[in-house]
């Protein structure tokens, strides 16, 4: 049964043929990659998670598939040893060096950590594009003070995103990554992330 918005499966322009299978060109290149017609750009951006938590292993394993380079992001080895096998194409790294440019989203995982200042603090000393700390609004946010005892200036705590991520009403780490991702590529694509379109 199709509603009456729904193209038949038939129809060229909705990019399918009869069997379902993707037409060899859809005329955009968008249209072409989502239907496997064309393949997904290079990887050219970074998703780096702070801290081994359930949420940072979600985000990182849907950041891979939306096409970032995932890196966790440990600096505690008792959590995660830095150079381990990547699992699902993660990166493992005790700090950031080399991971910080002008195409990485950071994304602090665990606003209780006590290594949570020095690691605001160098993110926000490199070229990063964005970052966040994952957090409850309604709660006080322990990267200020935490940043200001470092002597961090307070326009680079300014830049510190929290809440992060898309208000869907995310309870679980799986939802709590998927509405993060998708408010970081709604940022990126300079979208309000809603259903207006």
């Amino acid at each position: 049964m199709t509603d009456q918005h729904s193209p038949p499966a038939t129809d060229p322009s909705h990019g399918h043929a009869a069997a379902g299978h993707p037409a060899a060109d859809h005329g955009d290149p968008a249209c072409d990659v989502a239907h496997g017609a064309a393949p997904a750009p290079p990887v050219t951006r970074t998703l780096v998670a702070v801290f081994t938590s359930p949420v940072a292993s979600y985000l990182l394993r849907y950041a891979g598939d939306a096409g970032f380079r995932a890196v966790l992001v440990e600096p505690d080895p008792q959590h995660a040893k830095p150079g381990e096998p990547a699992v699902d194409g993660v990166i493992v790294a005790g700090g950031f060096d080399g991971y910080l440019d002008d195409a990485t989203d950071v994304v602090v995982t665990d606003h209780h950590r006590p290594e949570l200042g020095p690691v605001l603090r160098d993110a926000l000393a490199g070229k990063t594009r964005w970052v966040g700390v994952m957090g409850n609004p309604r709660h006080p946010a322990p990267h200020i003070p935490a940043l200001a005892a470092l002597g961090v200036a307070e326009t680079d705590i300014g830049r510190v995103h929290r809440p992060i991520g898309l208000n869907i009403g995310s309870h679980t780490p799986a939802e709590i990554a998927l509405a993060t991702l998708a408010g970081l590529i709604a940022d990126r694509n300079g979208r309000p992330g809603g259903f207006e379109f």
